[in-house]
């Protein structure tokens, strides 16, 4: 069991809970809850939805965000969470230490971004608003017809210590 739980509630969808794993990728999780604790992700979109791969949230254009390092084996950090089904990861550019806000969830296994992205927790209620999320309509871009929207992340339970988080 995490020691970090969250609902995730999107409009129109339902609420998701999602556990965060400290322990396996620290400063992503502690990048991550910087955001939420800043209620950032209110009112952002899925803004790239690819059925049968991933849901991909958590861009803010007026934001200037701070990158942090990736913490997947390719970058030399050990992390043995598979992006499997409802897996949460963090989104990056070709830059191994570009993450900032983005982050997607896995709608089903894909092995391939395994050591190549930092995962990072679990979706462990509401799989099946992730399903119906994959199945909206998209454009050429993979970009949702009608806005998929993020209402509210809320902490229902943070035991973890986590540390600053370490920009690069």
């Amino acid at each position: 069991m995490s020691e970090i739980l969250l609902s995730m509630e999107i409009e129109e969808f339902g609420t998701l809970k999602v556990e965060l794993y400290p322990n396996i990728a620290p400063n992503t999780v502690s990048n991550f809850m910087n955001y939420v604790n800043k209620n950032f992700y209110d009112g952002l979109i899925f803004h790239r939805i690819i059925k049968g791969f991933m849901i991909q949230g958590g861009a803010n254009p007026k934001a200037r965000e701070m990158p942090i390092k990736g913490e997947f084996a390719s970058n030399g950090f050990k992390n043995d969470l598979k992006h499997a089904r409802g897996v949460l990861s963090m989104a990056r550019t070709m830059d191994k230490n570009s993450a900032t806000s983005q982050f997607f969830i896995m709608h089903q296994d894909s092995p391939h971004l395994d050591g190549q992205y930092a995962s990072f927790g679990k979706v462990i209620e509401g799989i099946e608003i992730v399903d119906k999320i994959a199945s909206v309509k998209t454009d050429g871009y993979d970009q949702p017809l009608k806005d998929v929207k993020i209402k509210h992340i809320t902490v229902l339970k943070n035991e973890a210590n986590l540390e600053p988080v370490k920009y690069v």
